[in-house]
């Protein structure tokens, strides 16, 4: 189980994010993602249906939420709510040291559960 977030980091040469579950229940889950320099494909906006509150613990990432002119820059100690359906992606993360992103999905739509 994982008890600390900025140790046992995935190894770097994986080309993927990893996405760990920290806590599951049936209405929140709280994750760590390990970002290494990926970004979003070109023209790919995420739309999830419940709400995300994302924290940068390591390194740095640029957010950009569908509607705002400029992305947000997201350094350690930075975070964001994303509200349920608002579309948004990551245009880059910082490769070293590794991008940390605490993450915590919620308001889960009636009958569907995380994963």
């Amino acid at each position: 189980m994982l008890s600390n977030l900025l140790r046992d980091l995935p190894a770097s040469a994986n080309d993927a994010e990893t996405f760990e579950a920290v806590l599951l229940r049936p209405d929140v889950k709280i994750e760590r993602i390990v970002s290494t320099g990926q970004a979003s494909p070109p023209d790919f906006w995420y739309c999830q249906p419940q709400s995300e509150w994302v924290l940068i613990i390591q390194g740095a990432a640029g957010l950009q939420l569908e509607g705002e002119a400029q992305e947000r820059v997201l350094q350690v100690g930075d975070f964001v709510n994303i509200p349920a359906h608002c579309r948004h992606r990551v245009n880059w993360t910082r490769a070293e040291p590794p991008t940390i992103w605490l993450a915590v999905h919620y308001e889960y739509p009636a009958g569907e559960r995380p994963e």
